[in-house]
């Protein structure tokens, strides 16, 4: 029965303990069962959520039974930690097409096979059945209103207001807890940092209610070095649907992670080993125009999440966007999605160059056009053109495609169907 030796010290050096329960190494020196919570209030997960996803995974790795809960029913009520003002309340039809959603995301990073099978629940199985009076009766009667209003997650908002329908989640979220106690023996809760009082919460019931022990762990909540909040970029946060950020966009944020963040954003967010990330770690020091910590953090997190081949794309289009590809050597596969990132058109005839410059919105005007290319401010497919050059001259790349540049950074991309 034995685990893994050294579960937690793995954790403890790739910088994931916050804060834990007493005794917790020696707990999770035999097999257990754990389990962290997402409620779904957007259809996707965005990158925030990964360090408890990839606790879990740690979590299986050492031989643990992993439990990712859906929130169905929670995510019916909003979780006020970490919130200054009341969230909007989703539909029961949205809530559960987001379930739905984030269950497939997560089978991404779990094993649903095999000895320490990953196990999915969804809280709306027991929670929509709960009648308010059950709810009161048997498991209010367990909390004190003192020590509820003295959690951080609601002193937070006493000034602004909190309501009666955010104060109870807490109640929910330690339901959830007895629940998956008494159902799947599960004894572990962990979550992110802001999520410790709801986790007592639910250990504190446990005991009540059924005399048993449980055990917490939360991990940090991630920032920046730069002071910039972490997931976020100029169009938004980034998600792990390739339909809300695509997988480019995706690897481009993890190739372009802080110097001074890559070497925790590798124990954080992949599963390679001390000695790997540790080398990587000297060749940042060393060499940091290399950016290979960073190659390898965007490969591997991409990979995971949209699988090698998108990952590969993404690496060769942001080499093609970075000038560090060749035109030519580029496949069909690779120009469509750098379709989806740059101005795209689809013809049936070839136009001029300088047509093309202004419908894909590299030049204002086909007299701005044609004094670009005099100056030799055009390429196409990587060459540069004169005033003379027609796309049949030229050839297309794979696919009948052709590239675009103006100057040394703007792309756009034209496609003859034939």
């Amino acid at each position: 029965m034995a685990q893994t030796p050294g579960l937690l010290e793995e954790l403890t050096w790739r910088e994931l303990v916050y804060q834990t329960t007493p005794e917790l190494d020696s707990f999770l020196k035999e097999k257990r069962t754990a389990y962290c919570g997402f409620d779904p209030t957007a259809s996707s997960l965005h990158i925030g959520h990964l360090v408890p996803v990839m606790g879990l995974a740690h979590l299986q790795r050492a031989g643990h039974t992993p439990i990712a809960l859906v929130g169905g029913g929670t995510g019916l009520i909003g979780d006020p930690s970490g919130k200054n003002v009341e969230r909007q309340l989703s539909s029961p039809d949205v809530v559960a097409a987001n379930a739905l959603a984030i269950k497939a995301q997560l089978e991404r990073f779990l094993d649903f096979g095999g000895k320490s099978a990953a196990l999915m629940r969804d809280n709306a199985d027991w929670l929509r059945p709960l009648s308010a009076i059950q709810l009161l009766r048997d498991i209010g009667k367990h909390f004190s209103v003192n020590v509820m209003l003295a959690k951080e997650s609601v002193q937070s908002r006493i000034e602004g207001g909190i309501s009666f329908t955010e104060f109870s989640y807490m109640l929910l979220q330690a339901y959830d807890f007895l629940e998956l106690y008494k159902r799947e023996s599960a004894q572990l809760q962990i979550g992110g940092s802001d999520q410790w009082g709801n986790i007592i919460a639910g250990i504190d019931l446990i005991r009540k209610v059924e005399r048993g022990t449980a055990h917490a762990l939360t991990m940090p909540l991630v920032t920046t070095a730069a002071g910039t909040k972490f997931g976020k970029t100029e169009a938004g946060s980034v998600w792990l649907d390739p339909t809300l950020t695509s997988p480019y966009k995706f690897y481009q944020y993890w190739i372009n992670v802080d110097d001074r963040d890559v070497g925790r954003y590798l124990r954080y967010f992949t599963l390679l080993p001390r000695k790997e990330v540790e080398g990587l770690d000297e060749v940042m020091k060393t060499a940091p125009q290399d950016r290979a910590a960073q190659q390898a953090l965007a490969t591997d997190v991409t990979s995971r999440v949209h699988g090698a081949d998108a990952a590969k794309v993404a690496g060769e289009v942001s080499r093609v966007l970075f000038g560090k590809a060749d035109p030519a050597t580029l496949s069909t596969e690779v120009l469509a999605a750098l379709g989806n990132e740059v101005e795209f058109s689809e013809v049936t005839e070839l136009p001029s160059v300088v047509d093309a410059l202004t419908t894909l919105k590299l030049t204002a005007s086909k007299g701005a056009a044609k004094r670009l290319i005099e100056q030799g401010g055009v390429y196409v497919n990587g060459k540069r053109v004169g005033a003379d050059a027609t796309f049949d001259s030229i050839g297309p790349l794979a696919g009948d495609y052709y590239l675009l540049r103006k100057g040394a950074k703007d792309y756009a991309l034209l496609r003859a169907s034939r």
